[in-house]
């Protein structure tokens, strides 16, 4: 799996599930399964596009999560979380969501607001921003 921040300038692309999704109707990071037969780039290249009509460049890998009991899932997925540019638009969103917008970095919703554990990734990434350090982390920060 892959969540994917999706960035222009300060500003950071969210969506909003659809209400038949898990953690429908909160905010989350663009993202979703990897195809057989794709890379893990190609995978978040593809899903963003899917989602959101964007194409992007630069994807960066900002962390492995493999923790069992991640919030809001009702499996075990482990999630290779990249950040990104938005470069273009070029197509529209597919019906996994039912909004999207873009949030300044330092006006995020707040973390019940958002799916899963996307908020920690945003904080992990607003951190990176701040004062960059080594990159993948694996695990949870601070371990």
């Amino acid at each position: 799996m892959t969540d994917n921040i999706v960035l222009r300038g300060d500003q950071v692309l969210l969506v909003k599930r659809s209400q038949r999704l898990i953690e429908g109707g909160k905010w989350a990071l663009v993202g979703g399964f990897v195809e057989r037969d794709e890379t893990l780039l190609e995978g978040a290249a593809r899903e963003i596009l899917e989602e959101t009509g964007y194409r992007v460049d630069d994807l960066t890998l900002l962390r492995i999560i493999d923790r069992p009991d991640r919030l809001g899932e009702d499996r075990q997925n482990i999630s290779f979380v990249h950040f990104c540019t938005a470069v273009e638009k070029v197509g529209l969103a597919d019906d996994e969501s039912d909004e999207q917008r873009w949030f300044q970095l330092s006006d995020l919703p707040a973390a019940s607001e958002l799916a899963f554990d996307h908020f920690e990734s945003l904080e992990l990434f607003r951190a990176y921003r701040r004062e960059p350090f080594g990159l993948p982390l694996y695990g949870r920060p601070g371990r």
